[in-house]
């Protein structure tokens, strides 16, 4: 870790708390919608699957 013990303008400077929280929450935010492309995702592909059983049960039971 650095030593900056000059005047507060170099310690701002050389805290490094800042853009870690940033890299942080940049982190989150690709997590989140990366999640929520992944639900959506599969969110249509079970639409689909539960279309085609309710057509095939259809047709099997027939008029």
């Amino acid at each position: 870790m650095k030593q900056c013990f000059k005047d507060p303008i170099v310690r701002l400077f050389c805290d490094e708390d800042g853009p870690t929280a940033v890299e942080y929450a940049v982190l989150l935010a690709l997590i989140v919608v990366v999640c929520l492309g992944a639900v959506g995702s599969l969110a249509v592909a079970t639409g689909g699957s539960f279309d085609a059983s309710s057509t095939a049960i259809d047709a099997a039971l027939g008029p």
